[in-house]
């Protein structure tokens, strides 16, 4: 597989390109937010180092005007190897790995990339929840360094105008993350914080 894009004769811009770096690893990505004819996307490239082993992956996310998720493609390269991913959501979110059914994320209305806050953005502005408010989702969660697959619940609460509680497992996993006006994530500890942004939005943002 190619490295992950959108279609070109879909794109209309690129609303915002940023920056993040990892606080509590060597890591790195780089992440574009795009406006599409029918929906969102979100690509990026991230480089980590995943228990010493180099790795760099590649990704790319469409949603519906909705932000339900509607396809996810993954390349991964991890020590001179390289695994790739493909995974497609229909409208009864029945979710396809190729001609195969992953049936554990029958329902899921997101996915969540383990290696990157960037899939944060889609149940933020999917929710639009209001200060005070909360709601449980369960994610389709790809996991590093295997990109093996597993339904995550999760719980996102609005704690201010730019400030989400994300929960996970439980509650065994909370961060408190803050966001901009698109809701894309500016830090997420104790792992991401945005160092650079490009590409400004000119219009009001969704906040």
């Amino acid at each position: 597989m190619n490295s992950p894009r959108f279609d070109a004769s879909r794109t209309r811009r690129c609303l915002r390109s940023w920056q993040w770096t990892r606080r509590d690893m060597p890591g790195s990505e780089y992440c574009e937010l795009w406006e599409l004819d029918d929906g969102w996307g979100v690509m990026g490239s991230v480089v980590l180092a995943e228990k010493g082993v180099p790795c760099l992956a590649e990704y790319s996310v469409e949603t519906d005007s909705r932000w339900l998720t509607r396809e996810t493609r993954i390349l991964l390269r991890r020590g001179g190897s390289s695994q790739s991913l493909v995974l497609r959501a229909d409208a009864q979110r029945r979710w396809w790995r190729g001609d195969e059914e992953v049936t554990a994320f029958r329902g899921c209305t997101d996915v969540d990339l383990a290696f990157t806050p960037a899939t944060n953005t889609l149940p933020i502005r999917r929710l639009n929840l209001e200060v005070g408010q909360a709601q449980d989702v369960t994610a389709a969660w790809v996991r590093m360094p295997d990109l093996s697959l597993v339904p995550l619940p999760q719980r996102y609460t609005r704690l201010g105008p730019t400030t989400f509680r994300y929960e996970s497992g439980g509650g065994s996993f909370v961060a408190d993350v803050e966001t901009d006006e698109l809701g894309l994530v500016t830090r997420y500890p104790p792992a991401w914080e945005r160092i650079a942004t490009g590409a400004p939005d000119t219009g009001r943002g969704f906040l």
